[in-house]
């Protein structure tokens, strides 16, 4: 706008100028010549204008747009972090369920050991306590006690039989899973054998299991 105030100051200059030269033909082209140039001056002015309008109107759209890049940075930033925070709970929760499911496998083997050691030291009591009285049997029951595999005792009387004293008459004793004595062959066979086995489990009087079977032995040899 200052420039076309300029031009139009420089042009009223030059018409009063060019007045006193030229005549009145030549100043009414010139005058057409100047509203001319001044029309497609405002047209380019308006032009420029309107496109200068257009670029700030694109430097605002551009910087809103920068704005929401920035702020959806922010926020996929902020995400990103929450993620890790979150995968980072889960793996130490995963990790401490896993802690905790070996604590308890450990405390569980822990018990087994426990038990089968308790288990195994009731069988080895009553192994000893059968070896002890090993001699006591031979001396006063006339009985042989071997030991056989499959951590078995086999037991042989022999002075039964009146008519042949080296006859043996056995019966195979064992301890089973759940630390009771067991009998697992007995030759001949004894009918009261399931009624003796019974008894000693509740009684745990071995030495009287012991006799009570020779003296079945003895009643069977007189028949």
């Amino acid at each position: 706008e200052d420039e076309i105030t300029l031009f139009e100051r420089d042009m009223k200059e030059f018409w009063i100028e060019f007045k006193s030269v030229y005549g009145t033909e030549q100043i009414n082209q010139t005058l057409s010549l100047r509203d001319s140039c001044k029309e497609s001056i405002e047209v380019l002015s308006a032009k420029w204008s309107k496109k200068l309008k257009e670029g700030d109107l694109m430097i605002d759209k551009i910087q809103e747009y920068n704005n929401e890049i920035l702020q959806q940075s922010k926020c996929i930033s902020e995400k990103e972090e929450q993620l890790t925070e979150i995968k980072l709970n889960e793996e130490e929760e995963q990790q401490k369920n896993l802690t905790d499911s070996i604590q308890e496998l450990k405390e569980e083997l822990a018990k087994q050991i426990e038990i089968l050691s308790s288990k195994d030291k009731a069988v080895k009591e009553k192994m000893e306590r059968l070896c002890k009285s090993k001699v006591l049997f031979e001396e006063c029951l006339g009985l042989e006690i071997r030991r056989i595999p499959n951590e078995q005792l086999q037991f042989i009387f022999r002075h039964i039989d009146h008519k042949d004293p080296d006859k043996p008459y056995t019966f195979t004793l064992s301890i089973n899973e759940k630390g009771d004595y067991e009998v697992t062959s007995c030759t001949p066979p004894l009918d009261c054998i399931a009624e003796f086995q019974l008894k000693v489990r509740e009684t745990n009087n071995f030495p009287a299991f012991v006799a009570n079977i020779r003296k079945a032995f003895t009643a069977l040899s007189y028949k």
